[in-house]
């Protein structure tokens, strides 16, 4: 009786289961060379900058990212300065018949 119960509840468990994969998200793959966009990105919207949250910080520009199908605009932010770092901003050069997106990181000052 025990051993049925079990296998009752490990069907049910894989029944589940599988009845919840109907719920997952299927993505595009990331863009590699030569599977990116073959327009370059629309010109940045105006964004209102505003104050600092806090004495010192930077501004990080927005950027248009890649979702696959479309362009989507990033908005800027507020960060913290990192001492002995600079900011490398997002930019999109064309490789071949594609754009590819490139920076946007803290690269170190030397």
């Amino acid at each position: 009786m025990e051993r049925s119960r079990w296998l009752y509840v490990a069907l049910t468990a894989v029944s589940f289961g599988l009845g919840t994969l109907g719920g997952c998200v299927v993505t595009s793959p990331p863009y590699y060379y030569g599977y990116g966009p073959t327009e370059g990105p629309p010109p940045p919207p105006h964004e209102v900058i505003g104050v600092p949250p806090v004495a010192g910080y930077i501004w990080i520009d927005g950027f248009w990212d890649w979702d696959g199908d479309r362009y989507a605009w990033r908005p800027g932010r507020w960060e913290a300065p990192r001492p002995g770092y600079r900011w490398v901003p997002h930019r999109w050069d064309r490789e071949g018949t594609h754009w590819q997106r490139h920076g946007g990181r803290w690269e170190h000052d030397h």
